[in-house]
């Protein structure tokens, strides 16, 4: 049912193939948007971690990891969420050889809020963080300025081409830890909006998801523009780690995978307060 009132929304996501597939039916609105007017808001996942914890944006994607500072203003969507199943942001080195340890190590980090960071914080937290943006990282371990890096986005499927080794898959270490899927972004929005408008976008947005599946060909087009020129082979294989069933709705597990990250995170001190997840 369409509104009969304009509501401008203010939505963000990062600039990457998996996010842009999820919002290909909004930007081009290829389905009912209920009267919604949506800006989109394309920044990296760091920057909107921040502009969240301002509230500045209705609707955005953040970390799983930033939630833990936003749970009084926002609320979390049941769709869009980036799930790793058994697979997540990985630690590269160069050259072969297995991770002997990191303590002490310097490790450029993508950004003190993402979920990347927190993770290799419960895995190990005696080494030295480098944050510097995603899109730099591979460059600084190849040029020695940092012993390991924290990769995120497509670079977990590149990084071999850059001649660099994968030394630690943060989601499968999370998944032989605990049995669960590793939660890595969602997306939010803010509690002021008001029930009815709250419930009306969170259903649109569903849909944005379910079109772009069902529409696969079309999206995976418009999201290779986001891809910082990987093939049509690595974008597909990409958002397909990244946008499926669990996007859709986050699922059973997919939610004792947040809950149980973020009460790891308040366990080991690396997140100040429990966090109460409520999910529309």
């Amino acid at each position: 049912m369409t509104t009969t009132k304009s509501i401008p929304i203010r939505i963000g996501h990062s600039p990457d193939p998996d996010d842009a597939f999820m919002f290909y039916a909004l930007a081009h609105e290829k389905i009912d948007m209920r009267g919604f007017q949506v800006q989109h808001v394309i920044e990296d996942i760091e920057s909107l971690n921040q502009r969240a914890l301002k509230g500045e944006l209705e609707v955005t994607a953040v970390s799983c990891h930033a939630y833990a500072y936003l749970a009084d203003r926002y609320l979390v969507m049941r769709s869009g969420a980036s799930v790793g199943d058994k697979y997540g942001p990985i630690l590269v080195g160069p050259g072969k050889g297995l991770l002997t340890t990191m303590r002490g190590k310097r490790i450029a980090i993508p950004g003190k809020l993402t979920t990347a960071y927190l993770a290799l914080q419960l895995h190990e937290k005696e080494f030295t963080p480098v944050f510097m943006p995603f899109d730099g990282i591979m460059d600084a371990v190849k040029d020695g300025e940092v012993d390991y890096g924290l990769i995120i986005h497509e670079g977990q499927i590149t990084f071999a081409k850059h001649g660099l080794e994968k030394v630690l898959d943060l989601g499968g270490w999370w998944y032989e830890k605990t049995r669960l899927p590793l939660p890595l972004g969602i997306d939010i929005i803010r509690r002021d909006l008001g029930p009815e408008t709250i419930s009306a976008f969170s259903r649109l947005f569903k849909e944005s998801i379910e079109y772009a599946l069902n529409h696969r060909k079309d999206a995976l087009e418009y999201a290779g523009q986001f891809g910082r020129g990987i093939s049509e082979d690595l974008n597909d294989r990409f958002v397909a780690m990244y946008v499926n069933d669990r996007t859709v709705d986050l699922g059973v597990d997919g939610e004792a995978g947040f809950r149980r990250l973020l009460e790891e995170a308040y366990q080991a001190g690396i997140i100040p307060e429990k966090v109460e997840l409520e999910f529309v």
